[in-house]
């Protein structure tokens, strides 16, 4: 089997559960040796077995919003293995209220580890993809970063936030040979929607024209294509991975 990322070093933030673990799962099927980066410690034990079996990996407990922790976590990436060929900007959290009711935290706090978080993460890898003259960073939106979401003022500030940054860094990185796109996802069966009731998520699920939420693997697999060769004239983009949901 041709394996699209071999030999590829590829660092996935908030790759535990989730979309990050599906990504993981997917490089290191297609051969990349991955970083599994998460904030909890007992996650990424959870995690490790079942992804080691599968290829190269490294688990490290990293908290993207400070910097230290990011910075000694590239560093020993780019010192063991001597490179940085793909980062995933995955990391995210969500704490909604109407903007009436949204505290100080609430938004300090999101917007912190969704933007300020990726932030951090592609600044402490540029030295080594620059050096390198190579390197892929892509960014985890979301539908709700290009349309916005009821209840939802401090991630989809983030997510449009990132958007910009990717639109950003195409520009400034591209003739370095650095390639940085976002993923928006639409509504993902993940562990995000086991606080929604079964009736709405039904709700969610009429909306989108393919009639089902999309599966982590889904976007885990527009991730790999993107980091991958094949995608080497991407540039600037934001992939919508939503079933049709915006259509």
């Amino acid at each position: 089997m041709n394996q699209r990322l071999q030999g590829k070093v590829a660092i996935i933030t908030g790759a535990a559960q989730g979309i990050g673990y599906a990504t993981a799962r997917k490089f290191l099927d297609e051969g990349a040796t991955v970083i599994a980066c998460d904030i909890s410690k007992a996650s990424i034990d959870a995690a490790l077995p079942s992804l080691s079996v599968r290829g190269a990996i490294d688990g490290v407990v990293v908290d993207v919003t400070v910097r230290e922790q990011v910075d000694a976590m590239t560093a020993a990436v780019a010192q063991r293995h001597g490179r940085i060929d793909i980062l995933i900007n995955n990391a995210g959290i969500t704490l909604d209220a109407r903007l009436q009711k949204m505290t100080e935290d609430q938004f300090d706090r999101v917007i912190a580890v969704n933007l300020k978080g990726t932030y951090n993460c592609a600044q402490s890898v540029l030295d080594t993809m620059v050096k390198q003259a190579s390197g892929v960073i892509l960014n985890a939106s979301s539908v709700v970063g290009i349309y916005g979401n009821f209840g939802q003022t401090n991630y989809a500030a983030s997510k449009f936030g990132v958007i910009g940054f990717v639109k950003t860094w195409a520009r400034e990185l591209g003739p370095k040979g650095i390639r940085c796109n976002a993923v928006a996802p639409g509504f993902v069966a993940t562990h995000i929607l086991d606080t929604i009731p079964e009736k709405v998520l039904e709700q969610l699920t009429e909306r989108v024209p393919l009639r089902r939420l999309g599966t982590p693997e889904d976007i885990a697999n527009v991730y790999a294509f993107l980091a991958s060769d094949e995608a080497s004239y991407i540039n600037g983009a934001v992939i919508e991975v939503s079933g049709g949901l915006t259509v």
